[in-house]
């Protein structure tokens, strides 16, 4: 048999699946009780971008008796090598199968690569249904915004921890540890145990039964499971740990750069966001500790460029305080700064000259909507004169390039508001040439990123149909035929693609045997569109009788029990409710510094919720 060197010079970027790169974490093998593979259900380049990934990885490490390692969906060429030489799967640092592991946990961050999750396991000799492995086979664990609706994956995982992990991950690694060593440990006791633990949610222990009309009936807790699985929150960030190192590629990824998360949540209750009612409620970090963490990891990586980590990164209280400390140190050591996530309404004179100092490139805000009824209806709470401030700053601070992020088929969504988009883009380019201070002898360019809406759960627009693919393709063309100048580029988001997206977000547990089926037909990297079939998807639905347009185009009642309504995020149905009607009228909610709207998250006393008090 080939050695896996052997496989790395047949391959197109061998450098995904050598290990060994800068500030990746070897340990003794006989000096460990609890082996995690920290896996991600994705190519190299993207799993090695995620912040998350690379938070825990740090963690666990951190503590003497674990050691995590990272794996990686491989690419196609390197998966037909595997297979054809009956390779299993392996951990990058030292490249055991991923058998040997006490734990293999997946993080979930988007529903297109829940058939990646499947091939991994499959790759790895690891039985794909949780009901199939006993105490021979690793705990498969899985976290991350999908974990907030586990029930289309449910049958394939044991436990999913819901919410933030740094504290909840390692009670579950401690209580394995500890039944092992006490010798109470079984696959079926360790599972009843964790599911004690808050932020634990074991799958098996809930039986889910279904109407005539295939709504769910009610999912019942069996052998003393709770009712209701509360997720984690992290209550201080500054204390919480954060690592002084990343590993270091030796190829391009997605985001090369280090990260500084500034706070987590946000404050704002957009109505399409999931992230910004999952993650509640706001938490900050101190400009000093932002400060500290930035320079370490800028020190130990050798990376020349660094960005704020956050869901609006204008929004962080102390960003004035924090820019010139970062400014002291960044531009003596030729370091960039990248603050992503900016709103429209955060950007300031003052904030526009200080990244003008760091670097000037193409700026991005997201209006989402064209018009401003839909940006009510949504609560973006931004105004169009707030959209002409703002990009008027920019381009008196010296940028001719801004792109801009919209969604289409949004609840309450016309053709007008289609139409707005591209007047938006047009109103943006005459303030452009109507500007005496804008910048000499350059023209501007206006990007627009249009995607298409997706219902998710734990939102208010969670009841909300999606709109069907012809619907979504008459507002694609009309959007084209309303962009009329050279000046607009213009990006759409397959149709197609959304349409799963919106049948998994918010889909049960008989989604499973779908999942099973389509990857046995050959999905596996469906996140690329290259390797995404939407037929095959269809014909896996159609065979096995069940309709996806019941989980992606259908309107729900507020009583219906939904699939995760056994699952607590922090924030109640009753709110939800409320902003649901809120929206069909088009009216604005204030966010959450200016008043509180009693959504749940209050119950944390942490963060915004107690600022005011």
């Amino acid at each position: 048999m080939p050695t896996l060197d052997d496989l790395f010079l047949k391959v197109q970027k061998p450098s995904r699946y050598t290990g060994g790169e800068l500030n990746s974490v070897m340990k003794d093998r006989a000096a460990v009780d609890v082996r995690f593979a920290f896996c991600f259900p994705d190519l190299y380049e993207v799993g090695m971008s995620h912040l998350g990934m690379k938070i825990l990885y740090g963690l666990f490490n951190s503590q003497p008796d674990i050691w995590c390692e990272r794996v990686f969906a491989p690419d196609t060429d390197m998966e037909s090598l595997m297979r054809e030489h009956r390779i299993p799967l392996w951990a990058l640092e030292s490249r055991d199968p991923l058998t040997v592991f006490d734990f293999v946990g997946f993080t979930l961050q988007y529903e297109m690569s829940y058939t990646a999750v499947l091939n991994m396991l499959d790759l790895a000799h690891i039985p794909l249904r949780s009901a199939d492995r006993d105490e021979r086979f690793p705990i498969v664990v899985a976290g991350g915004p999908c974990a907030c609706n586990p029930e289309p994956i449910a049958d394939f995982v044991d436990i999913f921890f819901l919410g933030e992990g740094e504290e909840v991950d390692l009670e579950v690694l401690r209580l394995y540890r500890d039944m092992k060593k006490d010798g109470t440990y079984t696959k079926a006791a360790f599972l009843r145990r964790a599911a004690q633990i808050e932020g634990v949610y074991v799958p098996a222990l809930y039986e889910v039964s279904y109407n005539a009309d295939g709504t769910v009936a009610a999912v019942t807790p069996k052998d003393n499971a709770p009712a209701v699985v509360r997720k984690r929150i992290i209550r201080d960030l500054d204390t919480c740990y954060y690592p002084e190192s990343f590993v270091v590629p030796f190829t391009d990824i997605v985001f090369d750069r280090a990260q500084s998360e500034i706070f987590r949540g946000c404050i704002r209750g957009c109505r399409f966001c999931q992230a910004g009612f999952i993650y509640r409620p706001v938490r900050e970090k101190s400009p000093e500790v932002i400060n500290k963490q930035a320079h370490d990891l800028c020190a130990s990586t050798g990376y020349e460029e660094f960005s704020l980590s956050s869901l609006s990164t204008s929004d962080y209280t102390k960003l004035e305080e924090l820019l010139p400390m970062l400014l002291e140190w960044s531009e003596k050591e030729h370091t960039n700064i990248s603050l992503p996530s900016l709103r429209v309404d955060g950007f300031s004179e003052e904030l526009a000259q200080k990244l003008n100092v760091l670097r000037r490139a193409g700026l991005t805000f997201a209006p989402e909507a064209g018009t401003q009824r839909l940006r009510d209806a949504i609560n973006k709470n931004v105004t169009e004169e707030e959209i002409f401030r703002t990009v008027t700053k920019a381009y008196n601070a010296g940028w001719t390039a801004v792109k801009l992020y919209f969604m289409m088929g949004l609840p309450t969504e016309t053709l007008e508001d289609v139409a707005g988009i591209a007047s938006l883009g047009q109103k943006l380019v005459n303030l452009f040439y109507q500007n005496p201070d804008r910048p000499k002898g350059k023209g501007v360019t206006i990007s627009i990123s249009c995607a298409c809406f997706v219902p998710k759960p734990f939102t208010p627009f969670q009841w909300e149909p999606q709109d069907t693919a012809e619907q979504l393709a008459e507002k694609q063309a009309h959007l084209r035929e309303s962009v009329t100048t050279k000046k607009i580029s213009l990006s759409m988001h397959d149709n197609t693609t959304s349409y799963l997206e919106a049948v998994l977000a918010r889909g049960d547990r008989r989604l499973c045997a779908v999942l099973e089926e389509v990857w046995k037909r050959g999905s596996k990297l469906d996140a690329w569109s290259e390797h995404f079939d939407h037929d095959r998807w269809i014909g896996a639905f159609r065979d096995l009788g069940i309709d996806p347009a019941f989980y992606a185009n259908r309107r729900r009642s507020y009583d219906e029990v939904l699939p995760w309504d056994h699952l607590d995020y922090g924030v109640s149905k009753e709110f939800l409710i409320r902003e649901s009607e809120k929206a069909r009228a088009a009216t604005t909610t204030p966010n959450c510094r200016q008043q509180c709207q009693h959504c749940g998250a209050a119950c944390w006393k942490e963060g915004v919720c107690v600022e005011r008090r």
